[in-house]
C-alpha cells in the first residue's frame, strides 16, 4: 500500500476526485491535529526544543486542511447552502463542523501579538479548546467511515493518550501531596 492510501475507503484511480480529496484532506487535518498535540510530550520526553517550534505551524496547516475539507464538501454537494440542514440532520457533520469552528479562535489568536493582547493565561485557556477540536474531529471521522473503522480508532487512540498524557501530567502535583 502506497503512502497516504486508505485500504478501509480503496476507489479506482480517476473515480470520484472530488470525494477522495474529501477524505485526504479531512485524515490529514486529523493527521497534522493530532501531531501538533504529540509536540508537547515529545519536548518533554527528549528534552528537544523543535517540537515548541513546529507546533504552531502544525495547527494552522491542520485548520487549512479542514477548510479545505469544508470548501471540498461544498464543491461536492455543488452548495453550502444545504450545510445548515447537513449539520443538524447528520451528527458527522455536526461534530466536524464544531471541531473547525473550535479551530477558528486558535487561528485568529496564533500570533505573539495575541499573547500579548490576551494575557497568557487567558490566551492558554483559549488554546485549550484544540482538546475538544480534536475529541470532534476524531469522533467526525469515526461516524463518517463506513465499514472497516480500523483507522479512526487508531487516530482516536493516539488522541486518547496524547490526551490521557497531559490529564496524568495536570494532576500529578495532586497525586505527590
Amino acid at each position: 500500500m502506497a503512502a497516504g492510501d486508505v485500504a478501509v475507503r480503496r476507489r479506482p484511480p480517476g473515480g470520484q476526485p472530488l470525494e477522495r480529496a474529501l477524505e485526504q484532506t479531512g485524515v490529514l487535518a486529523l493527521l497534522l491535529l493530532v501531531l501538533s498535540l504529540a509536540c508537547t510530550p515529545l519536548r518533554v520526553w527528549t528534552g528537544w526544543t523543535w517540537p515548541a517550534r513546529v507546533r504552531r505551524a502544525l495547527g494552522l496547516l491542520a485548520f487549512g486542511y479542514a477548510a479545505l475539507h469544508l470548501l471540498i464538501y461544498a464543491l461536492d454537494q455543488g452548495t453550502l447552502a444545504q450545510l445548515p440542514a447537513d449539520l443538524l440532520k447528520r451528527p458527522f457533520i455536526t461534530a466536524g463542523g464544531l471541531a473547525l469552528a473550535l479551530l477558528l479562535p486558535l487561528v485568529l489568536t496564533s500570533g505573539r501579538q495575541a499573547v500579548r493582547r490576551l494575557g497568557f493565561q487567558r490566551w492558554q485557556q483559549v488554546h485549550r479548546l484544540v482538546y475538544s477540536a480534536a475529541v470532534l474531529a476524531a469522533l467526525h471521522f469515526y461516524w463518517g467511515v463506513k465499514g472497516d473503522k480500523t483507522e479512526p480508532l487508531l487516530y482516536a487512540g493516539a488522541l486518547a493518550l496524547l490526551l490521557g498524557w497531559r490529564l496524568w501530567r495536570a494532576t500529578a502535583p495532586a497525586r505527590r501531596a
